[in-house]
């Protein structure tokens, strides 16, 4: 997988769970939930989701660090593309 597909998979996911959003209008660093409106349900059906096609699953735990887009981004990175 790609850096451009996590991308994808990552906006592909926001769409469905909130398909009247423009996820390429968010801040990097602006919350999704509030952004977005989305409840604690929807907000972890997007992390199932994004599991689902990454492979990756979020703890409960790790909601924080994967709140944001740039969060997100760089935590699915770091276990997709851990370094050599």
């Amino acid at each position: 997988m790609t850096e451009q597909e996590l991308h994808a998979i990552i906006f592909a996911a926001l769409k469905k769970v909130a398909p009247e959003s423009t996820p390429e209008e968010l801040e990097l660093e602006e919350n999704i939930r509030e952004a977005l409106d989305l409840d604690s349900f929807t907000f972890l059906r997007l992390l199932v989701d994004i599991g689902e096609k990454t492979g990756i699953e979020i703890p409960e735990g790790d909601y924080g660090r994967v709140s944001t887009l740039r969060g997100m981004r760089h935590y699915l990175a770091a276990r997709l593309f851990p370094p050599i």
